[in-house]
C-alpha cells in the first residue's frame, strides 16, 4: 500500500470516529466545551449548522454529567487544526531474548564503540563514537591487526577524518608519522603538534636512499648480535628501496640476477664506506664500473669481462636514468634533513613536486616511507635492548593511486614495506579513492595484491562512493544492501537550489566504518574551529582576506578623494543630450 493511500485512509478512519463523537447522544460532545471556549465553534460544527442542545434533533435527551473535549488522535481536520497527515514510524531494532531479556518490546539500540579517538555521532542514535586503529588493536581487542583502508570521492572528509586521529594520538603518546603528504594536507597539524616538517623536491631537499639512517644508529648503539640482526635489515630496506627506484624509472621490476648484483655492490660499499660517511647513489656506479671481485662472483662472468658488461650494463643505465633523468637529484647527495627519532610528530612534505612529475612524486613517497619506517624499527630495537622508552607509531599513507600507477611491479614494494606493521608496533591509515585505483594497475598479480590491501585492514571506513563501486566494495568486506545504498546517496552533490559560500555536500563527513563481518558504524564527523584552520585542504581556493581587505580600502580611499575633488571643481558641462 502506498503512503498516499494510508494517509488517506487514516483521515477516513478519524472524520469517522469525529462524527461519530457528535452523533452520540451519550458519548463526549466536543461542541459544548468548544462553544465555551470559542463561540464561533459552533457554526464550525461538520454539516455546516449550528450545533443546538435544546433542539428537537437532540430528541430531548440530555447527557449525563460534564462532557469532555474530544481530540482525535491526529489532531482536528481542516485548516488551522493542526492535524498531522503522516505520522513516521518508530525506529525498529531487533535482538534476541537474551541479549534483550527484561526490556522487550521497549528495547533500544546496542551502544556504539567508547575506545579511542572521539570520532563523531552516530548517524540514527546520535550517541558518541570512539575508535582508531592502535586502539582498537591494543585495547578493545576488536581488530586483529592495526591498520585502516579508508575510501570515498574527493572532498567528502577523508583526510580531516585522518587528520583527527592524528591530534586524538598525539594526545595519547602515540608518534604520528605522515610519510608523504601531497597537498600538503597535515604539515600544519604536526608544526601544532611541535612536531618536525620535512621537505623533499627539487631545490627542496632529498634523501639518500642508502642512508642506513636512525636503523645504522641503533644498530652501533646496541651492538652485538642484535645490532647485526639490525644491520641485516638495513641492508635489506636499502635494496628494496634501491630496487624501487629502479622499478620506477623502468616501468618494469628488477630481474632477479639484478638484485643479486646490487645486493652484492650494497655489501662492498658497506665494509669499504668509512664510518661515519653514508654511501650515496653515485658510489654505486663506481663499483659497477670497477667490478671487484665479490661483484663479479654474483654476475657468473667467469673471468670474461664482456660476460660481466653484459650483465650490469642495464643496472648500470637504470642508475644512471635515476641521477641524470626525471628523479633529479632528489637522490643524489646526501639527506638534507633526518628524522629527529625523538619528534613528537613527523611530517614529510612532497607537495613542491609537480602533480604531472608522477615519477619523482612516487620515488618521493616510497623513499619517505622506507625511511620513516625505518625510523620506528630503530625505535623498537632501541626499546627491546632497554635503551630507550617504548614508543608507539600511526603512519598515514595518503593518495596510494599515485604511486601505484607510477610503474608495474610498485606495489610488491609497497607491499613489502608495510606488510609487517603488526610486528612493528605500527598502526597506519592508507587514504584512496576507489577501489578501481588497484584495477588500473597493469598485472593481475599487481591488482591481486593491491585488493589485499583492503582485505588485511583492520578497520574499512567508506565516505561517499557511487553505487558501482559499492557492489564492488561488498565483495571484498562484506556490505549489507542497506549499507550500500546509504554509502551511495552520500556521494550525490548538493542540489541546484543551494545558495552560501558555507553549503556542503551531502555527504561531507559522513562516514561507515566496517569491522569484519560486523554492521557497519555510520558516524557523523562535526569538526572545531581549530581543526578547520589546521586543516583546509581548499587552501588554493580560499581568497586572501587581509590582501582583498587592503585592495577594497585602497579603493574606497580612491574614490573618497575622487569625489572630494569633484565637489570643489564645481559641475561640468556636459556635451550634447547628456547636458542638464
Amino acid at each position: 500500500m502506498s503512503r498516499r493511500s494510508e494517509e488517506k485512509r487514516a483521515e477516513r478512519a478519524d472524520r469517522l470516529a469525529e462524527e461519530t463523537a457528535w452523533r452520540s447522544p451519550a458519548g463526549p460532545s466536543p461542541a459544548a466545551s468548544l462553544a465555551e471556549l470559542d463561540p464561533s465553534w459552533a457554526e464550525k460544527k461538520p454539516g455546516g449548522k449550528k450545533a443546538d442542545s435544546g433542539k428537537k434533533g437532540d430528541s430531548g435527551k440530555k447527557a449525563a454529567g460534564p462532557k469532555e473535549l474530544y481530540i482525535p488522535p491526529r489532531g482536528w481536520y481542516g485548516p488551522g487544526g493542526g492535524r498531522v497527515g503522516y505520522m513516521d514510524p518508530p525506529t525498529m531494532w531487533r535482538a534476541t531474548t537474551v541479549q534483550a531479556c527484561g526490556m522487550w518490546p521497549f528495547a533500544a539500540g546496542s551502544g556504539s564503540p567508547m575506545t579511542g579517538v572521539p570520532l563523531g555521532q552516530h548517524l540514527f542514535t546520535g550517541a558518541t563514537v570512539c575508535g582508531d586503529p592502535l586502539n582498537w588493536f591494543t585495547r578493545a581487542r576488536y581488530i586483529s591487526n592495526p591498520s585502516l583502508f579508508m575510501l570515498g570521492m574527493p572532498g567528502l572528509g577523508k583526510s580531516t577524518l585522518v587528520n583527527r586521529m592524528l591530534i586524538g594520538l598525539s594526545a595519547t603518546g602515540v608518534v604520528p608519522l605522515v610519510l608523504g603528504d601531497l597537498k600538503p594536507d597535515y604539515a600544519d597539524t604536526v608544526r601544532a603538534l611541535g612536531g618536525q616538517v620535512i621537505s623533499i623536491g627539487r631545490g627542496r631537499g632529498g634523501i639518500n636512499v642508502l642512508d642506513p639512517g636512525a636503523m645504522g644508529a641503533a644498530a652501533a648503539r646496541i651492538g652485538g648480535e642484535a645490532g647485526e640482526v639490525l644491520k641485516a635489515e638495513t641492508h635489506g630496506r636499502v635494496l628494496n628501496m634501491v630496487a624501487a627506484l629502479v622499478t620506477i624509472v623502468r616501468g618494469r621490476p628488477m630481474d632477479d640476477h639484478e638484485q643479486s648484483v646490487l645486493s652484492a655492490v650494497l655489501h662492498h660499499l658497506r665494509e669499504r664506506t668509512p664510518q661515519g660517511r653514508p654511501a650515496l647513489l653515485p658510489d654505486l656506479l663506481r663499483v659497477l664500473t670497477e667490478g671487484p671481485d665479490r661483484v663479479r662472483a654474483v654476475t657468473l662472468d667467469r673471468g670474461d669481462d664482456t660476460r660481466y658488461r653484459d650483465a650490469v650494463d642495464p643496472l648500470h643505465r637504470s642508475l644512471l636514468g635515476i641521477l641524470d633523468g626525471p628523479l633529479g637529484d632528489t637522490f643524489a647527495s646526501e639527506t638534507s634533513t633526518r628524522i629527529d627519532p625523538d619528534a613528537p610528530a613527523v611530517c614529510i612534505d612532497i607537495s613542491g613536486i609537480g602533480e604531472a612529475d608522477t615519477q619523482l612524486t612516487a620515488a618521493a613517497m616510497l623513499a619517505a616511507w622506507s625511511d620513516g619506517l625505518g625510523t620506528v624499527a630503530a625505535s623498537h630495537a632501541l626499546a627491546d635492548a632497554g635503551l630507550a622508552p617504548r614508543r608507539w607509531f600511526f603512519t598515514v599513507l595518503d593518495e596510494l593511486w599515485r604511486p601505484l600507477r607510477a610503474a608495474s611491479g610498485i606495489v610488491d614494494r609497497i607491499d613489502a614495506l608495510t606488510r609487517l606493521n603488526r610486528s612493528l608496533g605500527l598502526g597506519d591509515a592508507k587514504i584512496t579513492h576507489t577501489l578501481k585505483d588497484a584495477e588500473a594497475l597493469g598485472t593481475d598479480s599487481d591488482r591481486a595484491k593491491a585488493r589485499g590491501f583492503v582485505e588485511r585492514a583492520g578497520m574499512v571506513v567508506c565516505a561517499g562512493l557511487p553505487k558501482a563501486e559499492m557492489e564492488d566494495l561488498g565483495k571484498v568486506v562484506g556490505l549489507s544492501r542497506r549499507e550500500i545504498e546509504l554509502v551511495s546517496s552520500w556521494s550525490s552533490p548538493p542540489g541546484w537550489g543551494v545558495s552560501g559560500e558555507n553549503e556542503e555536500p551531502p555527504g561531507r563527513g559522513r562516514f561507515l566504518i566496517k569491522v569484519g563481518g560486523r554492521p557497519g558504524i555510520p558516524i557523523k564527523v562535526a569538526i572545531t574551529d581549530a581543526e578547520r584552520h589546521l586543516h583546509n585542504t581548499n587552501t588554493r581556493w580560499t581568497p586572501n582576506e587581509t590582501a582583498n581587505e587592503t585592495v577594497i580600502e585602497q579603493a574606497l580611499a580612491h574614490t573618497a578623494a575622487q569625489v572630494a575633488r569633484a565637489a570643489q571643481e564645481g559641475p561640468r558641462q556636459l556635451p550634447g543630450r547628456w547636458t542638464a
